[in-house]
């Protein structure tokens, strides 16, 4: 659990992970045919773009001392062709990319979301939603321009080194062999950088989530900052952590840009050899024509060394990216179908615990040895204390959690025989959480049954007393709700949830304190839909209020993760037990 803070670092593999780019690399297979003609693009463009310097050359000295005014003509003419087919080339290669690139993005994130869906509580209880967003958003963004342009310029890049260098040998053997004796010193010079840009970006990454982290815990929680007026000790914390990624963003960038001018010396004491061995050693063995070709292509030969620094820093920085996104990607789902996992069309409600055990934290037993059989129909309250487990024992009806130990039957089948999507369409939820999506009133009561109509909507509000301050709404079930439906009441946001519950008409039903904030007229309504709505139904309710619960069939009075007491409300009052003593103060 200690990585759910904000100011607690991930942690990070320190080598690089060569794994992780070969998997985002397998996203561009859908795409192998556009690829392939964006690499040809590219090539052709790095061909055409590298001839001008040749074209130069035999103006000056073929062209030019032959007094040759057509070939002279004709050269121009070329120069002119190859920068037209290299504007093409690389205006399409733009658009191809660009596109696949976005697919891929959209790929990737679409994976990431998807397993977040299908993770358990336990992992979101363990870590911030900062730092799950951060993951979803800003990392996969950040894989934008290394796909979109990235791979493509590195082939590219790479094409035109051979071009240029076969350029060169055919210009002049001898300087190509002095221009390139600097590769050695510049090879050097990115082993030696390479570590520290790394453990660079990964600690940048570290901060970022943090910072992401503690942006949005603070704003989920501005209300209660400004209630208990907060904000200076919270500015305080902001600027730390904001201070921790400014000072880690200097650092990484200041390694970054530190290859730069080592690239920038490198090529130009590469062009100062070639001068000092053109005007010291082959002064009268080269022609002008050839020096001003060869001086181009040792221009041309270090902007595509740039380009692969470049690409290289990104790779770098990505790699970061990619671990945090693979993690999650490959985070163990943990509550999962059996391979003969069978889906339940008709349920009756039967349920029973069989020597159940449940804890969140290895040796901090939540439920012990629990044991109970409900019949079809009946309803159960729970209550006890804070902490007694009554809702992480409904949590595990709907597999929200897997028993530490023991089974759980629905109707005489274990649950984990059960395919997840059957059995939660038969199991409705009400819990304190009212949390509205934003939409519509009607889509959020329609959120469980999509197929719902209209009429199906208003008679499940009708039913729980909804709809007449629904219709007071200004638009009515028309009207926008925004995230959480922060613009309604606590009492209306739950009326609002408990519709959705109503209408998805499941055959076991859960109520997790689902009244505790309306009010005592408005409870009185909702108790009148309730009893209708609980006949013939196997419910389970967590009491708030003594009225929620004195008509239950039976009621389990938990204490410590154990059942101490069961019977109805008229029996537990005449033991004069935990029950009766909890009676007086829920009353």
């Amino acid at each position: 659990m200690a990585r759910n803070k904000y100011d607690v670092d991930e942690d990070l593999n320190q080598e690089f992970n060569v794994h992780a780019v070969r998997r985002i690399l397998a996203y561009l297979k859908p795409f192998r045919r556009p690829v392939t003609g964006a690499v040809a693009l590219m090539v052709t463009a790095s061909f055409a773009g590298l001839l001008p310097p040749w074209l130069i050359q035999q103006a000056l000295d073929v062209a030019l001392p032959r007094h040759d005014l057509g070939y002279l003509i004709l050269l121009s003419f070329g120069i002119l062709v190859t920068v037209l087919i290299g504007s093409v080339a690389l205006y399409f290669r733009i658009r191809v990319m660009n596109g696949i690139g976005q697919n891929v993005i959209h790929a990737l994130r679409t994976d990431i979301f998807t397993r977040l869906q299908e993770l358990p509580f336990s992992y979101f209880d363990s870590r911030p939603h900062g730092k799950i967003l951060i993951r979803v958003v800003n990392y996969v963004n950040s894989l934008s321009d290394l796909l979109s342009n990235g791979l493509i310029n590195l082939i590219a890049d790479l094409f035109s080194l051979a071009f240029i260098v076969g350029f060169m040998v055919f210009l002049d053997l001898r300087l190509t062999l002095i221009c390139l004796t600097v590769l050695p010193a510049l090879f050097a010079a990115i082993l030696l950088m390479q570590r520290r840009q790394r453990r660079a970006y990964q600690d940048l990454s570290r901060k970022q989530s943090n910072l992401n982290a503690y942006l949005h815990e603070s704003l989920a929680g501005v209300k209660i900052t400004q209630s208990f007026a907060r904000e200076p000790e919270n500015e305080s914390i902001f600027r730390r952590v904001g201070e921790a990624w400014r000072v880690s963003w200097m650092k990484a960038v200041g390694i970054l840009f530190a290859t730069w001018p080592i690239i920038e010396i490198l090529s130009v004491l590469g062009v100062a050899l070639v001068y000092v061995a053109v005007v010291d050693w082959f002064r009268d063995a080269i022609s002008v024509g050839i020096i001003v070709a060869f001086v181009g292509y040792i221009w041309r030969f270090w902007a595509p060394i740039n380009t692969i620094g470049a690409f290289y820093t990104s790779l770098v920085q990505s790699a970061a990216y990619l671990e945090r996104i693979f993690e999650t990607i490959d985070e163990p789902v943990g509550i999962i179908d059996a391979p003969l996992a069978r889906d339940v069309s008709t349920v009756q409600g039967e349920v029973e615990f069989r020597h159940v055990d449940f804890s969140y934290d290895t040796g901090v037993p939540v439920l012990e040895d629990m044991n109970f059989h409900v019949k079809p129909g009946e309803t159960i309250a729970l209550v006890g204390a804070t902490g007694a487990g009554k809702t992480t024992l409904v949590n595990l009806l709907s597999r929200f959690y897997t028993p530490s130990a023991g089974t759980i039957l629905l109707d005489g089948q274990p649950l984990d025989t059960l395919t997840l999507a059957s059995l939660r369409r038969h199991v409705g939820v009400m819990s304190q959480d009212n949390f509205l999506f934003s939409g519509t009133i009607a889509d959020n009561i329609r959120y469980g049954k999509l197929d719902a109509t209209d009429a199906q909507i208003e008679a499940a509000a009708r039913s729980i007393h909804a709809h007449d301050f629904i219709e007071k709404l200004p638009d009515g079930y028309a009207t926008a709700v925004s995230e959480r439906g922060l613009r309604l009441s606590m009492g209306q946001r739950q009326l609002i949830s408990f519709a959705r519950a109503l209408l998805a008409d499941p055959a076991l039903l859960i109520l997790d304190e689902a009244t505790s904030s309306v009010d005592t007229e408005t409870e009185r309504l909702v108790q009148k839909g309730l009893a209708k709505l609980l006949q013939g139904r196997t419910s389970f309710v967590i009491a708030h209020r003594l009225s929620t619960i004195q008509n239950a069939d039976r009621i389990f009075v938990m204490e410590a993760g154990r059942i101490a007491e069961t019977g109805n409300h008229t029996e537990l009052l005449a033991l004069g037990g935990r029950y009766a003593r909890l009676h007086g103060v829920m009353v």
